[in-house]
């Protein structure tokens, strides 16, 4: 077990010499949160707008529901994704199991209704606002999602960012899934938990300062777009 002293000085060490262990575990993490992110945009994104500007029988259900599943515990996904994609399941044929791809689709799961429930309701405040001067202009549903959408970017990054920044942090699930196989599957939340667990901190603690730094770069990032917004909304 390293003394607490020694570990921080490794750990700084790996960070100024961009030791190449560490640079990959980071760029695996970032490829497979940032692919996530877009995923579960693409997926939230339209449904979020579709619940928020329509109308329809159980449609207070549907938001509690997509309130409730921002609440999805990790490690049920991640068992879920892996009864799936194990041999014996039904999409064990495409031999995904303990690779990026299943982690991907993991923290796409998880994040998915994140973006899809505060998606909705930022478009729907929006719609709100417009919905008088939508219908005056005889706009279709879809072109009423496309001007929300185009007039909500700075909003819908925000949530983007809320979304990379679950991703980004996420253990329970990768590691049921991925497996936590060196230069294959080990992000930086997997790694943290190894390395803790053998007693090798400076990996650990060089990864925790950088997993530090992208979340108040993350938070630093949704202060500006807010300020942006404020800014357009006002200008």
């Amino acid at each position: 077990m390293q003394n607490f002293a020694e570990s921080f000085s490794l750990a700084f060490d790996l960070l100024i010499s961009l030791d190449a262990d560490l640079l990959e575990i980071v760029g695996l993490s970032m490829q497979v949160s940032l692919a996530a992110m877009g995923f579960a945009c693409a997926i939230g994104f339209p449904i979020g707008a579709l619940v928020a500007i329509t109308r329809f029988p159980g449609r207070g259900a549907v938001i509690i529901l997509m309130n409730a599943l921002m609440g999805l515990p990790p490690v049920v996904v991640g068992l879920v994704v892996y009864l799936y994609l194990s041999r014996s399941g039904p999409l064990g044929w495409l031999g995904l199991l303990y690779s990026p791809a299943a982690m991907i689709i993991a923290q796409t799961i998880l994040i998915a209704p994140i973006v899809a429930a505060l998606s909705r309701q930022v478009l729907e405040d929006l719609h709100a606002e417009y919905d008088e001067q939508f219908r005056s202009l005889g706009l279709t549903r879809l072109q009423t999602i496309g001007t929300l959408l185009q007039d909500a970017r700075y909003s819908l990054l925000t949530v983007a960012l809320a979304g990379f920044g679950r991703a980004i942090a996420e253990v329970g699930a990768v590691i049921i899934v991925g497996g936590n196989i060196d230069h294959l599957t080990r992000v930086m939340t997997t790694a943290i938990a190894l390395e803790t667990s053998k007693g090798d901190l400076a990996l650990a603690l060089a990864l925790g300062i950088i997993l530090l730094a992208i979340a108040l770069s993350v938070n630093a990032c949704v202060m500006g777009l807010r300020m942006t917004a404020k800014r357009f909304a006002y200008a």
